[in-house]
């Protein structure tokens, strides 16, 4: 179960982040929520990156006894919150999530690999995939404890 934690609070610290990069000169104001689409379509890229995960050797065995369907759920969860939408999430900080897991710089790089790769198969656009990353590179030193 901790690894549920720490992958769904590194998602939610993301989309927090990514939901304060929003910048005037004509750009789409709405919160990134509606930007990616919603409920629906958070939920598609989620299901699509666990995917992602699962077939990844060099993260995988970190999600040996985890209960997919609740994570893929909680997720879901918080990067509706995260990003401006009516979900709640309840879980741990980022950096409780994370702590005592060794999480290796190269496994922060798998997972965003798998993150990118989702994204780019959904289309999302430059701006919000930005958004997204950016946070999570924000995000590296609360993850990454080894």
């Amino acid at each position: 179960m901790r690894i549920y934690g720490r992958v769904m609070a590194m998602v939610v610290g993301l989309a927090v982040l990514a939901g304060g990069c929003a910048s005037g000169g004509g750009k789409d104001m709405r919160p990134l929520y509606d930007r990616l689409g919603g409920k629906p379509a958070i939920t598609a890229v989620v299901d699509d990156f666990i995917g992602n995960v699962a077939a990844d050797a060099r993260i995988n065995r970190r999600f040996g006894g985890t209960d997919i369907p609740k994570l893929k759920s909680r997720l879901v969860d918080q990067i509706c919150e995260a990003s401006g939408g009516p979900c709640k999430y309840t879980g741990q900080s980022m950096k409780d999530a994370h702590f005592g897991m060794k999480i290796t710089d190269a496994e922060f790089g798998a997972l965003v690999e798998d993150l990118v790769k989702s994204l780019d198969k959904f289309k999302v656009a430059a701006r919000e995939k930005q958004e997204l990353l950016g946070a999570l590179g924000g995000m590296k030193g609360d993850i990454v404890n080894q």
